[in-house]
């Protein structure tokens, strides 16, 4: 038997590291790469973490079956021989012919463009904190193998922290590829020095090992499987309602897989006794921010209320996880355990929660799930009763705000599918109230309908006459028939400025919204002259298309109050005016809850030479109408000197020195946050 000497205790350490910080360091670049061509959706991102999730998951049954069935001579040689081949898919940069997904569900072009990119290299990464573990106690029986466990958890929060504070914000996105790369090839030419010094150690010396029990393998698999699925869950509620930006990615990451390094560096981080009645108040306070206001909690309270619930639930499960760490003998199996209850956590919410629910469901089903799991944990008198206590104390306080919202709100319908869940509200008429029916995309109406027949082509909601869209129209239709782009279609309310001549074109990436538009509202069958819906992402579509000379060319694609930000970038706007006439005007909606968007708009107009003006409308006249800013773009400035464009609520539109420009290769949300 060969000990692992100073030297190769250092390669053991530095690969282990590094691995993991390539291993998180990879996640939010190549989920920043591959998100703008796939529609900017927040669910492209729980895709992405299904993805990572599977593919740990063949990591770890990798490192499994390598340390289980090959000598260590042979599990040298294969895994040098992996890693050589592995070199050949760099540098991790996505190919722009993969760059492209199906219009109803790209969830399966996602993965395959991802395992295209980063399959091979991603599973060694992923197997390399089991493995060497496996080599470490291989050399060194009787030894821990756990202090490695906790050097790769620090590895992997470095690379999340980093990411957004000192990446992101300084490397164009192709740069970022090629410098994972090269680390990358680094750890490759570590990792193989480290697995031939190793080919002649030991196999585990497992005679007095005690056999594995299947229930707890399972429950192994089911504590690993809550928070997962919570992972994935609360990076939804955030990122669908704010932005799909790494930033959102990485917090709700981050404090995951804390959880997993206070857990696993000591017993005595956590204590039943402290965090179990902090799980009831965690679950309950999620309950109440998700149904706080309609869904509409402000900022602050949903990242601290959504952050600190998440990290109180991994604390317990990860905790429980802990308590039942095994013998060296099947360290390997523990590591495949866990990485299957990722994965299934992560099939459930990613993948299996759009076709089994018609809305967010999968949220409350694991502030359910995640109490009664642990009451399985902690089957035992004393903590019985504490458990499941909590169970029922969350269960009761999530029924009275489930109730509490349903009867503040009434949907006539719900529909689900990848890109998003769209509802139907209808407020009836009643004695000075005019009825409306709203579509709404998380808790953002996405366009609204006066229910009464003679009423029901009026603009409402964000493109009233006043808005900075309606004094567009206001301005057009003087000037003859008028030639109109719409990205993003919602309820269809612009077709109500449709008159018998011109010539309206939608572009909607989400087939469903274009069902609900024609089957619950009217404004596209009443338009006069029949308009045109093209389905797919409107960057790639008017890439293809031949220019379209409109007169105005509306940017209005928002899901939620969460922004496509491929649509806002320079080279975006480039393609925008390719589509305009000579005296067109770029109307970009700029209302948000959480971002200043009028810099970013400001800043391509300067760097195009453009002129622009900015449009707030916070006073509408009607009932019906909400408050909006609009910003308006040209090449023709005189057209801003005609009568709809001079009102009180207009100022011009000025780039913010500081703010660094959008392009498809850089973008910042975290410099916009109001």
């Amino acid at each position: 038997m060969i000990a692992f000497d100073a030297q190769i205790m250092l390669l053991s350490a530095l690969t282990t590291f590094l691995s993991a910080f390539l291993l998180f360091a990879v996640e939010p670049m190549i989920g920043k790469m591959i998100l703008p061509r796939f529609g900017g959706s927040a669910a492209v991102w729980s895709t992405c973490l299904v993805f990572f999730q599977i593919s740990l998951l063949a990591g770890y049954l990798y490192a499994h079956c390598l340390s289980r069935w090959l000598r260590p001579r042979w599990q040298g040689i294969v895994h040098i021989g992996l890693l050589t081949i592995s070199l050949a898919m760099l540098p991790a940069i996505p190919s722009p012919a993969r760059l492209s997904g199906e219009i109803d569900d790209p969830t399966w072009p996602i993965l395959r463009l991802l395992a295209a990119t980063i399959g091979l290299p991603y599973l060694l990464l992923s197997a390399t904190t089991p493995l060497v573990q496996a080599w470490y106690v291989a050399g060194n029986p009787g030894a821990s193998p756990y202090r490695l466990y906790a050097l790769s958890n620090a590895g992997s929060m470095l690379a999340l922290l980093s990411y957004p504070v000192a990446l992101e914000p300084n490397l164009p996105t192709r740069a970022q590829g090629l410098a994972w790369s090269a680390g990358f090839t680094l750890f490759a030419v570590i990792c193989g020095i480290l697995a031939w010094r190793v080919r002649a150690s030991s196999q585990i010396d497992d005679t007095a090992a005690q056999p594995l029990r299947w229930m707890e393998f399972l429950l192994w698999i089911g504590l690993a499987a809550c928070p997962a699925g919570l992972l994935l869950s609360v990076t939804t509620e955030l990122t669908h309602n704010i932005a799909p930006i790494p930033f959102l990615w990485v917090l709700p990451l981050a404090l995951y897989l804390l959880s997993f390094i206070f857990c696993f560096e000591s017993d005595l981080y956590y204590r039943r006794w402290l965090f179990l009645p902090l799980l009831a108040l965690a679950l309950a306070g999620m309950s109440f921010t998700t149904y706080f206001k309609e869904g509409n909690p402000p900022l602050l309270l949903a990242l601290l209320s959504f952050s600190a619930g998440l990290f109180i639930c991994a604390m317990v499960l990860h905790g429980e996880l802990a308590r039942r760490r095994p013998e060296p003998r099947h360290l390997t199996a523990f590591y495949l355990a866990i990485a299957l209850g990722g994965v299934a956590g992560g099939l459930f919410v990613g993948i299996g929660a759009p076709h089994l629910f018609r809305d967010y469901f999968e949220f409350p089903a694991l502030l359910i799930l995640c109490p009664v799991v642990l009451a399985v944990a902690c089957w035992r008198p004393r903590w019985i009763r504490l458990s499941m206590a909590v169970l029922a104390a969350s269960l009761t306080i999530f029924l009275i705000y489930v109730q509490a919202f349903q009867s503040e709100n009434l949907y006539a319908k719900t529909w689900r599918n990848f890109y998003s869940v769209l509802h139907t509200r209808q407020r009836l008429d009643s004695p000075g109230v005019i009825g409306l029916k709203y579509l709404m995309n998380g808790s953002i109406s996405h366009g609204s309908q006066i229910t009464q027949a003679k009423f029901r082509r009026m603009p409402t909601s964000y493109y009233g006459p006043r808005s900075g869209v309606g004094r567009v129209f206001d301005y057009l239709e003087n000037r003859g028939p008028v030639r109109a782009g719409v990205i993003g279609l919602g309820a269809g309310v612009l077709a109500g400025y449709c008159r018998s001549g011109d010539t309206f074109r939608f572009y909607e990436i989400n087939p469903l919204d274009l069902a609900i538009a024609r089957r619950e509202f009217t404004f596209l069958h009443d338009c006069p002259s029949p308009p045109v819906v093209v389905i797919g992402d409107a960057r790639l579509t008017l890439e293809r298309e031949s220019p379209q000379n409109f007169d105005v060319l509306v940017v209005d694609a928002f899901s939620s109050d969460s922004i496509p930000v491929h649509l806002l970038t320079r080279e975006a706007f480039v393609l925008y005016f390719h589509h305009l006439s000579p005296h067109g005007i770029l109307a970009v909606h700029v209302s948000n809850r959480y971002l200043d968007l009028v810099p970013v708009v400001a800043g391509n107009a300067a760097d195009l030479g453009k002129q622009g003006i900015v449009v707030d409308d916070d006073k509408p006249s009607e009932e019906y109408l909400d408050s909006t800013e609009w910003a308006l773009v040209t090449a023709d400035p005189s057209v801003f000197a005609e009568p709809p464009f001079r009102a009180t609520g207009i100022r011009k539109l000025s780039a913010a020195s500081r703010l660094p420009h959008w392009t498809d290769d850089y973008s910042n949300l975290f410099r916009i946050l109001r």
